[in-house]
């Protein structure tokens, strides 16, 4: 190695890229360890409130509260973000649940509209 390659000057270089970098390996870190699995339909807790994927495929005679254009996405126990496919609920910590998906505890969010 020449003395060239060592030079202050190529040391704090390196030193600036390694500190601009950590802020976004922990930001990918981050985005990463929020993607959560999907509730799983078949799953004991999701039958106990009749959680199903697609709220347009709700067993309305199981179902009679439920009415068209309910779905996680405008229910208040939803944490995920509008426009998300999918997101958080309060009622499956740890998982995701598909925004369009019912479940029998749904409640309106307040200021979403429902249809």
């Amino acid at each position: 190695m020449s003395h060239e390659n060592l030079s202050r000057r190529n040391l704090l270089k390196g030193a600036l890229l390694a500190v601009a970098a950590a802020p976004a390996a922990t930001l990918m870190s981050r985005e990463a360890a929020a993607a959560n699995p999907l509730v799983d339909p078949a799953d004991a807790q999701a039958k106990a409130l009749g959680y199903v994927a697609d709220e347009t495929k709700v067993d309305a005679k199981a179902n009679p509260t439920h009415k068209p254009g309910q779905h996680c996405g405008n229910c208040i126990q939803y944490t995920g973000k509008p426009g998300d496919a999918q997101g958080g609920c309060n009622l499956f910590p740890g998982k995701d649940v598909k925004a369009g998906g019912w479940c029998k505890v749904w409640v309106q969010k307040p200021g979403s509209k429902v249809g």
